[in-house]
């Protein structure tokens, strides 16, 4: 297969050739396999997740293979296959943990990864804990977890990627890279990205189906562009209580679906989205940041989360906190 790749794939993978050899060496060894990612899972989580899934099943019908998480509200099923429930007892026989797409023990979305008896990490997340220190590949520039897995895998000499596989990976480079927006993008990307379409599958029904919106949706936009706010240095932002997700017929995980209707808007710097959670173990609100070009990753560490320089996660404990968080962010601006 690689001998007709992009030269930027090859290059990569010569880049971590050593890891990738573990990889494989690991998941011919393995006859009983897991693939894990974060909880409240995104485009790319799913993405990457069910990208590496249907690799395995393609490529090694013999082995068994399962893929673990929450499901989401919306994308599954009518994008990825919901997700499988297994007992206890599986756990107990030895098996290969492949996790994707997180960089903190705490948000891998089923614990029982931690009974594998290997673990190999595919990511592109600052590491808050190590997960797999014998295994992991983990490339920070990266535009997403997807196209460092599906890198893996497309350099992996006989084997096949199949369409299915491709689609499943296409989504997640395309959800976390904001359609090829981001400046985190790279002729890497794009070569990725080719070599997924050469499967054959149909870009327009896999946008179509990624961004298809309801006039419902459209209620929630015009609820939340009515009240938003905006700060002295232009930090956007609006906030969803348990309530008021009650009113608009939304659960918490649908608050950050709105919250890049501020981008590309002149004199805003950054936008976030923050929506309650009474169901999360400790009871917070989530907030999703996104910023123009400032590196905003520092403010969430500080407030209790993470990410990328201009695409981070954080969460309040009160929301008596809201301003001294929107106080940190704008003085980035001052």
């Amino acid at each position: 297969m690689s001998s007709k790749l992009n030269p930027e794939v090859i290059a990569y993978g010569k880049t971590y050739k050593a890891t990738y050899k573990k990889i494989y060496q690991a998941i011919e060894k393995f006859d009983r396999i897991a693939v894990f990612r974060h909880i409240k899972p995104d485009f790319d989580a799913m993405g990457s997740q069910m990208g590496v899934y249907q690799f395995l099943r393609d490529n090694f019908p013999n082995k068994e293979v399962h893929y673990l998480g929450d499901n989401h509200v919306s994308f599954t099923p009518r994008l990825f296959p919901e997700t499988e429930n297994l007992n206890n007892e599986w756990f107990d026989k030895p098996f290969l943990a492949i996790v994707v797409d997180v960089g903190d023990v705490e948000r891998i979305a089923d614990p029982r990864f931690q009974k594998a008896a290997y673990t190999v990490k595919i990511d592109h997340h600052p590491c808050k804990s190590e997960i797999a220190p014998d295994c992991t590949v983990c490339d920070e520039s990266a535009a997403s977890a997807a196209e460092i897995c599906a890198d893996v895998l497309l350099n992996w000499k006989g084997k096949v990627l199949s369409r299915e596989a491709a689609r499943h990976f296409y989504i997640g480079v395309v959800g976390d890279s904001g359609r090829f927006l981001y400046s985190s993008v790279s002729r890497h990307t794009f070569a990725v990205a080719e070599e997924l379409l050469k499967t054959g599958i149909g870009i327009s029904d896999i946008y179509l189906s990624m961004y298809e919106k309801t006039l419902h949706s459209l209620e929630i936009q015009g609820y939340i562009l009515n009240h938003f706010k905006v700060s002295e240095h232009g930090v956007a932002y609006y906030t969803l209580s348990t309530e008021q997700q009650a009113e608009l017929g939304i659960v918490s995980e649908q608050g950050k679906e709105n919250v890049n209707l501020f981008s590309n808007i002149e004199g805003i710097n950054v936008w976030c989205s923050i929506t309650q959670d009474k169901g999360a173990k400790v009871p917070c609100w989530w907030i999703s940041i996104r910023s123009k070009k400032a590196d905003i990753s520092h403010i969430a560490n500080k407030w209790g989360g993470g990410g990328h320089p201009q695409a981070s996660g954080a969460k309040l404990l009160d929301i008596a906190d809201l301003d001294a968080f929107i106080k940190d962010l704008d003085d980035l601006f001052k």
